[in-house]
């Protein structure tokens, strides 16, 4: 229901491609998936994910990739290609 009620606040599917260093051999990037609802253009809970990032892991970021999605939309109106007569 949480879920829900963020979605209806405007929160989006925020999907994140993280790039980072790996920290044995900073040549070597490695690829970290990261998902959750967010709000654009801020992306607030993405931007603490990262702040933490920075703070607690070793791995120093190269780059991130957003795609986002909103799942509550407006409903579609289409018109039926059939035609029905009773009687």
């Amino acid at each position: 229901m949480a879920n829900l009620i963020l979605q209806l606040r405007d929160y989006r599917l925020t999907t994140a491609e993280i790039l980072y260093h790996m920290p044995d051999h900073p040549g070597l990037l490695q690829s970290y998936l990261w998902q959750d609802l967010d709000q654009a253009p801020e992306y607030p809970v993405l931007r603490r994910f990262l702040d933490f990032w920075q703070r607690n892991l070793d791995g120093k970021l190269h780059s991130v990739r957003l795609a986002t999605q909103t799942l509550i939309t407006p409903g579609d109106l289409r018109h039926a290609a059939a035609d029905f007569h009773i009687h």
